[in-house]
């Protein structure tokens, strides 16, 4: 049954007016639906970007910059240098990005000054990597000398404890120094190289330094070191085959009566690294072998990487570059200097002799450079760049911390903070 209603009229005005409100709305719904789709894929575009910038790793982008160092990669982005922070501090330092190739290693028999333990020379392939703007600084190591303190108070409070179970991601930090007088004789600045530390220490200081900021840092093989030394070139210093010019790029000994020189100071190599030549000798991975590299001719390792070979000995193990000590023909690129502990640590009353420090010269001279691969290696390979292999230098270690002269330290992100807690 129908029921009153009342029934609106419309007169041509009022449809007119209707029919203007009805096309108002719908243009502001599309207006507004149209906006909103814009922003929101904008958005989406933009974290989407953002997202993938963010998973970059560290001193990878996915443009090519405007100007300085880079190097193109194979998936379209490109490596570039980068400043690292180490946690827990402001110290930093740089990292600049070296592209891969192939180089000859070595000094061929016919050259000047041809030493019989650079050669035979061997092609040698070269995955990119980054290489430290500057050897290890002062400031740099030192924090790391003060894991000492941390880790006995540490132990004292119960705090991070380390078992069997643990101590693969453990390191020793260097006992105080016996007399350092000698030491830091010729300088302690924040800004100059750090020296007379062992192989072993300079292992540990980048297995430190990798845990605590979750990027893989360690020494380089010789074939590493010698590449980045030469820089493309194939003359006996990086800038020539004159050792006339060597007051422009390096410290040696006719110019550094006060020792050790600021790194950085003197001209850089072709790939941008300072100090490649002179100021401090730079360890190495590898142990020294009297016949050069008549092993890596029998072997033919794939690359520059592969080419470690991993000490089975305290010494003889290799530094390269020279140092402030040292005359220009040891400076050369391939030049090499094999350690000796009977010498170096001569004036060490401590039995056993340190597995941190050396006591005698030519350790003064002797620091060390950061080096990165472009892709993390295999954990199996890299505990080989942290960890000693030689027995006696397992042995020595494990002497002195069974008779409390020194202790492991869990490293992992947490310890900065932890460690900062401490003086809470």
């Amino acid at each position: 049954m129908l029921t009153n209603q009342r029934i609106p009229t419309f007169t041509p005005l009022t449809l007119v007016a209707a029919m203007l409100r009805l096309l108002d709305f719908a243009f502001r719904s599309q207006f507004a639906i149209t906006v909103g789709l814009t922003v929101a894929c904008s958005f989406s575009s933009n974290s989407a970007l953002a997202d993938a910038t963010a998973t970059l790793p560290l001193g990878i982008t996915a443009n090519q910059p405007a100007e300085g160092a880079s190097v193109a990669l194979d998936n379209g982005t490109f490596m570039v240098p980068y400043t690292q922070k180490i946690p827990g501090t402001d110290i930093e330092f740089e990292m600049i990005p070296v592209p891969g190739g192939e180089f000859t290693m070595g000094t061929s028999e016919d050259a000047d000054g041809f030493v019989e333990d650079e050669g035979p020379t061997v092609k040698v392939k070269v995955a990119p990597m980054w290489v430290a703007k500057t050897e290890t600084r002062w400031d740099m190591y030192k924090e790391y000398m003060r894991m000492y303190s941390v880790f006995k108070e540490f132990e004292a409070r119960g705090i991070r404890p380390v078992s069997e179970d643990n101590q693969a991601d453990a390191v020793t930090a260097p006992t105080e120094l016996y007399d350092p007088s000698f030491t830091f004789e010729y300088g302690e600045a924040a800004d100059q190289p750090a020296v007379t530390m062992t192989q072993y220490a300079a292992q540990q200081f980048t297995k430190w330094l990798s845990r605590i900021s979750d990027v893989q840092y360690r020494l380089p093989t010789e074939a590493e070191w010698e590449y980045a030394a030469r820089a493309g070139t194939t003359t006996a210093y990086s800038w020539g085959d004159d050792a006339g010019d060597i007051e422009e790029y390096a410290w040696y000994f006719d110019n550094s009566l006060e020792g050790p020189g600021v790194v950085g100071t003197k001209k850089p190599n072709p790939f941008g690294l300072y100090d490649m030549h002179g100021n401090a000798a730079e360890w190495t991975i590898n142990e020294y072998t009297e016949n050069g590299y008549q092993w890596m001719v029998d072997e033919q390792p794939v690359d520059a990487t592969a080419a470690a070979r991993f000490p089975t000995n305290p010494y003889p193990c290799v530094a390269r570059g020279g140092s402030w000590e040292m005359d220009p023909p040891e400076l050369r690129s391939a030049a090499r200097l094999a350690s000796n502990d009977e010498d170096w640590k001569e004036e060490d009353p401590n039995f056993p002799r340190s597995p941190w420090w050396f006591t005698s010269d030519p350790s003064r001279g002797v620091g060390f450079r950061l080096f990165r691969s472009l892709k993390d290696l295999p954990q199996e390979t890299i505990v080989q760049f942290w960890e000693p292999l030689p027995e006696e230098t397992k042995m020595d270690v494990e002497s002195r911390v069974t008779e409390g002269r020194s202790g492991y330290g869990l490293v992992d992100e947490n310890l900065p903070g932890e460690a900062a807690k401490l003086k809470e």
